[in-house]
C-alpha cells in the first residue's frame, strides 16, 4: 500500500504518538485513519490479544508485545520510542473507554514528552453490543465497570446505585472473572433496587468479533437465570423505564424510546 506524502513525512520527522482504538477486534471494524496509522508506524506496542486482531496489519512494523496488568510498562515504553519514532499503542475498542489513552498520556505529562500526541477514537463494548441489540441506548446512559482492581469496590457500588436511581440506561463491563464471582450478582441486586423486573436486559458476547459471538434478551428480573453464560467478553445492557423489547419475526429487539413518541404521531 502507497504511503500518503504527509504519512511519509510523519515517519521521517521525528517522533509522534498515535493511541489508538482498535474496536470490537475486527480489521473491518477499524477507522480508515486507525488503519493507516498502524501500516505506516515504525513501532506497535499492545496486549497480545489486541495484536493478534489486527495481525494482517502488521509486517514491516516493530512490534512490542505485553500482558494483561502491564499496562504502565507498555506506556512506559510507548513514550520512550516516540521521543524518535513513529509508534503506535494498540487498546480494545475505545482508548478513552476504560483503555490505554489514560496511562500513556499520564506517563507522557511525567516526561513531559515534546512530541506530537494523537488519540483515535475506536467502537466501544456498549455500541458494539447495542447495534446487536437494536436500538437499546439512545437516550441518557452510564458506563459502569465491575472490575474492582482498579476501582474500590464501594466506588463502583455508589455508582450503580446513583446510575440506577436516575435511571439511566446502564451498560456493565467486566462482569465476571475468576477472581471476581460474585461481583454481577451483587450489581444486578443493587439495580433491582431501582428498575422494574420487566425492565429488558442485553446480554452480548464478543461483540462484533464473528468468533463466540451470541446475545440473549431477557429482562431484570430473570437476567440471573443466565449467569452461569456471564464472562469478561460479556456486555450487558440493562434499559430503562421506557425500554421494550420487540419480538420481531427475525429476533428479539431491545427499543429505548428517545421521546419522539411524546411529540409525533407515526
Amino acid at each position: 500500500m502507497e504511503e500518503s506524502q504527509s504519512q511519509s513525512q510523519n515517519k521521517t520527522s521525528g517522533g509522534r504518538l498515535y493511541i489508538v482504538g482498535i474496536g470490537p477486534g475486527s480489521i473491518e471494524q477499524l477507522t480508515i485513519k486507525a488503519r493507516d496509522v498502524i501500516l505506516n508506524a515504525d513501532y506497535v506496542l499492545g496486549n497480545s490479544t489486541y495484536l493478534d486482531h489486527v495481525a494482517d496489519l502488521l509486517g514491516t512494523q516493530k512490534i512490542i508485545r505485553s500482558s494483561m496488568g502491564k499496562e504502565v510498562d507498555r506506556a512506559r515504553k510507548a513514550v520512550d520510542l516516540a521521543k524518535d519514532a513513529n509508534v503506535v499503542m494498540v487498546s480494545g475498542g475505545d482508548t478513552n473507554v476504560y483503555g490505554m489513552a489514560g496511562i500513556v498520556i499520564e506517563v507522557a505529562e511525567h516526561e513531559n514528552l515534546d512530541v506530537e500526541i494523537e488519540v483515535l477514537p475506536g467502537v466501544t463494548a456498549i455500541l458494539a453490543a447495542a447495534s446487536m441489540l437494536g436500538a437499546p441506548v439512545v437516550t441518557d446512559f452510564s458506563v459502569i465497570s465491575l472490575s474492582d482492581l482498579l476501582t474500590p469496590w464501594e466506588v463502583i457500588e455508589k455508582r450503580l446505585n446513583l446510575a440506577s436511581e436516575a435511571d439511566f440506561v446502564i451498560a456493565l463491563y467486566n462482569p465476571k472473572s475468576r477472581q471476581r464471582k460474585s461481583n454481577f450478582a451483587r450489581a444486578i441486586e443493587i439495580i433491582r433496587k431501582y428498575k422494574a423486573d420487566s425492565v429488558p436486559v442485553g446480554l452480548v458476547k464478543n461483540a462484533l468479533r464473528g468468533e463466540g459471538e451470541a446475545q440473549i434478551v431477557t429482562t431484570l428480573g430473570e437476567v440471573m437465570e443466565h449467569e452461569d453464560w456471564v464472562d469478561m467478553s460479556t456486555v450487558i445492557l440493562v434499559g430503562n423505564a421506557e425500554s421494550r423489547i420487540w419480538n420481531s419475526p427475525r429476533k428479539d429487539i431491545i427499543i429505548t424510546p428517545r421521546g419522539y413518541q411524546r411529540k409525533y404521531d407515526y
